[in-house]
């Protein structure tokens, strides 16, 4: 199966690549972090000089230029479209149904101050009780779901100030 991956370079160059091009990437390790690469008969020298594989995050020497490079597959798409992204607290200023269930409890009302972790409500879905908590610190404004109700895929449930 080929997997594709969004890679953004010094947060200005944006590309996507897919695992069968990395695969057939005419390359040689040279050692634990560096790296021999041929591109079009050019060569280039590659050394992996920082990194932080929870974030995705690198920080790339090519040919003595330092690059930051982030890396993203199919399911950090995915999971960044489902608004529940790692470190996008301050974005987030809604909460919506991210499957299709049945509302079991609602834990804030509007005007309620949370933090960040605090349970907001309880979705039972696929036979499973799944609670959403609050992506970030705020107040609540509005809560749109009703307790025993059922929601559909992206419908809005909890809105921030």
């Amino acid at each position: 199966m080929i997997q594709k991956f969004n890679v953004k370079v010094d947060e200005s160059l944006e590309f996507e690549i897919d695992s069968d091009t990395v695969k057939n990437l005419d390359s040689v390790q040279v050692n634990k972090n560096s790296f021999h690469l041929l591109e079009e008969n050019k060569p280039f020298k590659v050394e992996i000089t920082e990194h932080d594989f929870n974030k995705k995050s690198y920080k790339v020497k090519v040919n003595n230029n330092l690059y930051t490079i982030q890396i993203e597959d199919q399911l950090d798409t995915l999971i960044k479209a489902l608004g529940f992204e790692v470190g996008a607290s301050k974005k987030i200023d809604n909460i919506k149904a991210p499957m299709p269930g049945l509302i079991l409890d609602i834990m804030v009302k509007p005007g309620d101050e949370v933090a960040i972790d605090t349970p907001l409500l309880i979705l039972e879905a696929m036979k499973m009780e799944n609670s959403i908590i609050s992506p970030r610190a705020g107040v609540i404004k509005s809560v749109s779901g009703i307790k025993g109700n059922t929601v559909d895929k992206g419908e809005l449930l909890i809105e921030f100030e």
